[in-house]
């Protein structure tokens, strides 16, 4: 009898947890827009158990739709997902085109009608294979008019090339309005503004994120979102990200309800 007692002591109470946290949050802000850094996936493999850390990018990404449908049912209008860093470009190249193939895996499963997401990407498009770029591109093309949660798949990004494409994009944009003519110094200096730089971002047109979460115990941004996150609530888990539950969501959630915004001000 005692054994029976204690093994009902140890049934899971996350479904209650779950449902007091839902309630926490009714009438509460909620972020419109929210952007992971989805970190942990080897780790969690080799703390698992197991010897091919890949895995953990496999079990990691199956995650991330989970994730887009728990945004959904919370009224989160955009999720901008860190997939692949310019700096994840140098990994081992076994490791590397395993890691393209589940990203287009990733936004296949997106693309999906059952989630309606839109999929967009936002990275440095010429340094990706050929092949992955395709399959993202297609994906773009096939949710366009998708309804539900548009998804920033961040892909071949990092924070500090975004902005140096983003002052290029401007300058050349100036020259092409003036049809050619010579610019002076202070046409070009003239036009770098805060709000020149943000139309010519990757995600120019879209809100800056709310809310930015990072999984596995790290505390830096790592080049994600640098312009855009400048005023972003931020929350860190120690959770791995294969491991990451809806009830981890929630907190977040919840933490960033309680916090008041004041923008610098």
């Amino acid at each position: 009898m005692r054994s029976a007692v204690k093994r009902l002591a140890l049934i899971p109470t996350y479904p209650l947890y779950e449902a007091s946290l839902v309630r926490a949050l009714e009438g509460k802000p909620v972020p419109r827009h929210i952007a992971v850094m989805c970190d942990g996936n080897r780790r969690w493999a080799r703390e698992a158990g197991f010897i091919d850390v890949s895995h953990g990018h496999r079990v990691g990404a199956k995650k991330i739709s989970e994730l887009v449908q728990w945004s959904g049912e919370r009224g989160i209008e955009l999720v901008t997902i860190y997939l692949l860093s310019t700096e994840n470009l140098h990994r081992d190249k076994n490791e590397l085109d395993l890691l393209c193939r589940i990203i287009g895996d990733v936004s296949d499963e997106l693309a999906k009608g059952k989630l309606n997401a839109r999929v967009r990407v936002v990275g440095h498009r010429d340094i990706l294979p050929g092949v992955l770029t395709d399959r993202l591109a297609a994906n773009e093309k096939a949710t366009a008019d998708h309804t539900g949660v548009c998804v920033n798949m961040a892909v071949g990004y990092g924070g500090r090339q975004e902005i140096v494409d983003a002052v290029r994009s401007l300058v050349k944009a100036r020259l092409n309005d003036q049809g050619g003519e010579q610019l002076s110094s202070d046409d070009i200096t003239g036009a770098i503004t805060v709000q020149g730089i943000s139309d010519h971002l990757y995600t120019s047109g879209q809100p800056d994120p709310d809310l930015v979460i990072r999984t596995s115990g790290e505390q830096r941004l790592s080049g994600f979102l640098l312009w855009q996150s400048a005023y972003s609530e931020i929350w860190f888990t120690d959770t791995y990200w294969p491991a990451f539950r809806r009830v981890d969501f929630l907190r977040a959630l919840r933490d960033f309800s309680r916090r008041t915004r004041r923008f610098g001000r």
